[in-house]
């Protein structure tokens, strides 16, 4: 509290000694004695009775009673005596808004005081009462003391307009402070430039939008100069402000860093944090290949180090925002590994941060120190510590490959010790070491089995017997290991539970004859025997595999496992890249974005690293790279790839945000019910041309002898007639869009509610969703995936829920899909599975597009092309259906049917029924050719369908349905 801080600054008035008996009374009738006392004519013992009052005030009494006759004493020139007094007003106005306003006359006089500690003192108590019916008062004051010839009245006067325009911001505006307030920038003295900057920066916090703080290299010019002068404190008031600017080039860059680099070697750890910041920020636009470029680099480093040997707190709060630098810039720190070593001192909270920061500065020319740190860190007495050292090896051992083997025969030596908890850690890294690099080391299988005994965790056991059932063919008993584990199957956790359950069925398909009745057991357990739906699903999943493909179990089951991923806990980039813009503040101790935890409209602006110029490079930032099969030079390597089967996409639900670029899989891979969509259709038909030019009809010598059915019709003008366009084809309307529905009940998900539905815009395929938190507690990181679908449809980026998902909020987000996902045949065939996660669960659930969507916008047909092609398609593939209730004219219905890309080729009238004849391409190549019969007045329509593909005729049928009658 403001006027606690200035209690404190008043004891540098009186003696120190005396006033502790001030606190000591508790006298019955105090309040009496006080306003007597306060009332007196004797200076002394009016500055003594206040001084009680203060006390009382202090500890906790209400002397709010007293309060006329302390602002009487208002009117003295005492210095010690009027702080007293305003340390009073600031604590009682605003529950006495009536008696303050008696307060304001003095303010005013004092503002006019000749002494500028009294204006100073006067302008800072206004700033304090925070009462509506006093503010009005007080900007003549305060428009004075911002003018005042006294450095340190214009300094405390721009924070006041910062505490004024919180309580009254339109008022502050009117008042034109503001733009007092810009001036002050360029004053002469650092301190009230300083103070100017942070008044600026805290009003343009709460308003994200305006333009406070108008940065131009002549502003910054005259920040960097007042930055060698102010305190400590203005000078993190100016690197901040400079974070937040925008250079227009590398050379500007470098000359921001080459001034802001001395601050480098101040002695306040805050202030080294902000112009480490600063730094970070502002070397994304140097050229790698400059030469200041690596001196920066070097600079960096010591300061960081000099940090770590501060008081424990602050070791954490620096090594925290080490680690955001370190997975930023590993560069920077790569040969300060000894300084992250553990002392044996250390509290816990920093030997975990220092054992983190240590993995990831963990190299080729490193790794020997750093494994013999670990081995010894696994011997401490310090449980929490140790398990996590003995992780750390595994995670040296799967980062550093030529390490590998040393960090094996560690971790054997540790699981001799035959210490519980350390051989149970080293047991699930093996796990992992195992997957990084198969059929290397499993010649250790048989110490760990030695161990089984000892497991007591859940995680530990569940990686043994992932290990049992995964090589179940090189251990001789396998069979009699997973047994002893079955015994007390129902006390096992879900994690163990479903663990054996695979090992088992690994171990089925592996020695079939040996272990039928032991897989028999263990799915009658899942299924019959078991609550929980994980286990009974996957049980179901493979009793059903086993009985009805045991040759598709082995592939599902049995499959080649993906390599594992280096850095599996490393922040996401674009977050990575916040976080770095928040350096030294709270944000990069929690490691999340100010809006996760900052309630409010503040803090919730993004900030974003800026691209780097100069050296042509693309930035680091993940969203410039391609999108959606965008033509990338180069893509990342997947570690983990999307799984290869429908079960492992369902159990194995990755949910990172997908990438989808590179080519489309090729169309052999393409299979519906055993049947290639595109077979020997069209493109052997056509040529291998399906643009659908004139030359492709040349191929096809005459026009059958033989026509459809639906063409036998009498023709009139011959062929001229029937592919007239004059009969009114007008221009096309707006794509149907069906109305969203709820696809994920809130109760179904955890109070996450999503409706939606699907739309195509200009040629890409969108996926409008709408998501309500009907839940009490906020959401985050968002994510979705689709599983393998009839027609690829697959996410062409990430899910962008950029702010929290408040209680009671909805937000509307747009996602484009791309067509060049995994391909499975789906019942019904435009039905899709989605996965969506977020910072509470993964929730799983189906829905179904239209299949316009898919309709692409170049499928028109050339007419003789349409005519081959149907002859072509034999007539069992061809499907009628009625369209019922339908009453629109065969030109309004061209016109709604081409706005959804299905498009008329040619219309004929015969005995006053109009036939419309109409071409439609699928995403994946696939055309159908449809006949539309109207007869004017009748609302009841027949449509014939005929395609290669015959099961997507059902599908066509319902969409243009759709679009008809909407």
């Amino acid at each position: 509290m403001e006027w606690a801080n200035q209690l404190c600054e008043n004891r540098q008035f009186g003696s120190k000694m005396t006033d502790s008996k001030y606190f000591t009374t508790t006298k019955k009738g105090e309040i009496f004695e006080l306003k007597a006392e306060l009332n007196s004519d004797k200076k002394e013992k009016k500055k003594e009775a206040v001084k009680k009052v203060i006390a009382s005030m202090t500890v906790g009494k209400d002397v709010s009673a007293l309060f006329p006759d302390v602002v009487n004493c208002m009117q003295t020139d005492n210095l010690e005596l009027k702080k007293l007094v305003y340390l009073y007003l600031m604590n009682y106005a605003k529950s006495q808004p009536d008696m303050a306003i008696m307060a304001v006359n003095t303010f005013v006089k004092d503002c006019e005081d000749p002494n500028p500690l009294i204006r100073a003192l006067a302008v800072r108590t206004m700033g304090c009462i925070r009462v509506d019916k006093i503010t009005e008062y007080l900007c003549e004051p305060l428009r004075k003391c911002l003018k005042d010839e006294d450095p340190y009245v214009r300094k405390t006067a721009a924070v006041c307009v910062a505490k004024l325009h919180d309580i009254n911001a339109q008022l502050v505006e009117d008042q034109g402070f503001l733009d007092t307030l810009k001036d002050l920038i360029s004053d002469s003295n650092p301190m009230v430039v300083a103070n100017a900057v942070a008044a600026l920066s805290e009003i343009a916090e709460s308003h994200p939008n305006s333009n406070l703080l108008d940065l131009n290299p002549q502003s910054i010019n005259k920040l960097l100069t007042a930055l060698n002068e102010c305190t400590e404190w203005g000078q993190i008031f100016i690197l901040d402000c400079l974070a937040n600017y925008a250079p227009r080039d590398d050379r500007e860059s470098q000359s921001i860093c080459e001034r802001v680099t001395p601050r480098l070697s101040h002695a306040n750890s805050a202030v080294v944090l902000s112009a480490v910041k600063v730094l970070m920020k502002f070397m994304e636009m140097l050229p790698k290949d400059l030469d200041y470029y690596g001196t920066l680099l070097k600079k960096l480093a010591p300061p960081l180090v000099t940090l770590l040997s501060a008081e424990p707190e602050l070791q954490y709060v620096a090594l925290r925002n080490i680690n955001l630098i370190v997975q930023k810039r590993p560069e920077i720190l790569k040969h300060e590994m000894k300084v992250f070593f553990v002392k044996y001192n250390d509290p816990i909270y920093v030997k975990l941060e220092k054992l983190d920061i240590m993995i990831r500065l963990a190299s080729q020319a490193n790794i020997a120190q750093v494994l013999a740190e670990l081995k010894e860190y696994a011997t401490e007495v310090d449980v929490d510590f140790v398990r996590k050292a003995v992780r750390a090896i595994g995670r040296c051992a799967i980062k550093v490959e030529q390490s590998a083997e040393r960090c094996v025969s560690t971790l054997l030596d540790l699981i001799q010790t035959k210490v519980n908890y350390v051989v149970q850690e080293a047991i699930v890294v093996i796990k992992d070491i195992f997957r990084k690099y198969p059929n290397k080391y499993e010649s250790v299988i048989a110490t760990l089995c030695e161990n089984l005994d000892s497991l007591d965790e859940p995680e530990a056991r569940a990686a043994m017997i992932w290990i049992v059932g995964e090589y179940a063919e090189r251990i001789d008993n396998a069979d009699e290991l997973l047994e002893s584990f079955l015994e007390g199957f129902h006390d096992e956790s879900t994690q163990v539970q479903l663990q054996l359950l695979t090992a088992i069925v690994k171990l089925f398909l592996k020695k079939p004859t040996e272990t039928q009745e032991l897989v028999q057991q263990v799915l009658s357990l899942a299924t019959q025997d078991s609550d929980n739906p994980d286990l009974r699903d996957r049980g179901y999943i493979y009793w059903r595999l086993l009985s009805t493909d045991p040759v598709a179990a082995k592939e599902v089951v049995l499959a080649e496992k993906p390599l594992i991923s280096e850095e599996t806990d490393l922040i996401e980039p674009t977050l990575l890249e916040e976080l770095i813009c928040h350096i030294g503040t709270l944000a990069s101790v929690y490691h999340k974005p100010p809006s996760a935890f900052v309630e409010g409209s503040r803090g919730v602006m993004h900030k974003r690293l800026p691209a780097r110029t100069g050296s042509g490079e693309s930035t680091e930032s993940p969203d410039v790279g391609t999108i959606a099969g965008g033509s990338g030079t180069e893509t990342a390597p997947s570690i983990i790839p999307s799984q290869g089967d429908l079960l492992g996409d369902l159990l194995n639900l990755d949910l990172a945000p997908p990438t989808t670029t590179g080519p489309p899989p090729p169309t052999s891979g393409m299979q519906m019910g055993g049947m290639d969509l595109l077979g020997g259709g069209l493109d052997s038909l056509l040529g291998g041309d399906i643009g659908g030019s004139a030359a492709m009809g040349a191929g096809f010598g005459a026009v059958p002898a033989v026509m459809p059915a639906s063409l036998n019709a009498p023709m009139g003008g011959g062929l001229g007639d029937l592919f007239d366009l004059g009969g009114g084809v007008g221009m096309p309307l707006g794509a149907y869009i069906p109305p969203k529905t709820v696809w994920l009940p809130a109760m179904k998900a955890k109070g996450l509610e999503i409706s939606g539905t699907f739309a195509r815009r200009a040629g890409v395929i969108q996926m409008e969703l709408t998501l309500t938190n009907k839940a009490m507690s906020v959401m985050t990181d968002f994510a979705i995936q689709f599983n393998r679908n009839s027609f690829g449809l697959a996410p062409a980026g990430p899910l962008q829920v950029l702010s929290p998902l408040s209680p009671n909020q909805t937000i509307e987000v747009s996602l484009p899909l791309s067509t060049v996902g995994p391909v499975m045949k789906m019942e019904p065939l435009n039905n899709l599975q989605v996965a969506v996660k977020n910072n509470i669960d993964v929730f799983y659930f189906s829905c179904q597009y239209p299949i316009s969507m898919l309709f692409v916008e170049d499928g028109k047909m050339e007419r003789q092309v349409f005519l081959a092609t149907w002859k072509d398609i034999p007539n069992e593939n061809e499907s009628q259906f009625q369209i019922k209730d339908c009453h629109l004219n065969s030109d309004a219905a061209s016109n709604k049917l081409q706005a959804s890309n299905i498009f008329t080729i040619a219309k004929r009238t015969v005995e006053g029924q109009d036939m419309l004849y109409m071409s439609i391409k699928l995403s994946n190549g696939i055309w159908v050719l449809a006949e539309l019969r109207v007869q004017t007045g009748n609302p009841n329509y027949t449509i014939s369908v005929k395609c290669r593909a015959p099961e997507v005729s059902q599908c066509v049928f319902q969409c243009c349905e759709a679009v008809l009658k909407n």
